[in-house]
């Protein structure tokens, strides 16, 4: 699964490279890779695949769960398409409390006393996806695990996730990206060197 997940993230272009012009993360990390999970969406065997993949996850992992949330908002289509499978109620999390009308956070499905599964679609230091799980959690949700398409396996995320009580599961990481990237000859050796030194400059 970890390798199947990195050939299509490499097949639809959602990882680019930039060793001499890093790109800033929401969390502020100046990185060399970035990943742009939302091109899956616009191919259709591509968003099946990954759609097919977190199903077959939740029923192995997780038969008991009751809704299906995804995060506002690349995490939106993929819980759309996860629910579909699993004909489960779906919802979703804001990034804040509407400003108007009945102020929700959380839209679509009663998650009041339900066995809840987060889908994501990218894993960087792990706090956004956190904060949502907060707030289902506060909406009186049982969150049974966040699962998202691809993590960059930073030490921050899994610090955060271990502090946090939430559990994480992805179905690719950047070390399977690289491993796969190597096989094919799209990343030059220089290019793999800069990506792993990156990973592991976070990790001191």
């Amino acid at each position: 699964m970890e390798l199947r997940t990195a050939e299509i993230l490499l097949d639809v272009g959602a990882v680019e490279l930039s060793p001499e012009a890093p790109f800033t993360w929401a969390s502020g990390i100046e990185s060399p890779i970035y990943c742009d999970n939302r091109k899956i969406i616009g191919d259709i065997q591509a968003r099946n695949e990954i759609a097919d993949a977190f199903a077959s996850v939740i029923k192995e992992q997780m038969p008991e769960a009751e809704v299906i949330a995804g995060t506002s908002t690349a995490g939106i289509p993929h819980a759309a398409f996860v629910s579909e499978r699993l004909q489960l109620p779906m919802c979703y999390v804001r990034g804040s409390k509407k400003k108007h009308g009945k102020g929700n956070q959380i839209e679509g499905a009663d998650i009041s006393g339900k066995k809840v599964v987060l889908i994501e679609d990218l894993i960087s230091t792990g706090g956004s996806s956190i904060e949502a799980a907060e707030a289902l959690k506060e909406g009186g949700a049982e969150v049974l695990k966040v699962i998202g398409i691809f993590t960059y396996g930073l030490p921050q995320a899994a610090e955060a996730f271990s502090q946090s009580g939430f559990t994480l599961f992805t179905l690719s990481n950047l070390d399977a990206l690289v491993e796969v990237s190597a096989n094919r000859g799209t990343l030059s050796d220089g290019q793999q060197k800069t990506v792993m030194d990156f990973k592991t400059s976070l990790s001191k």
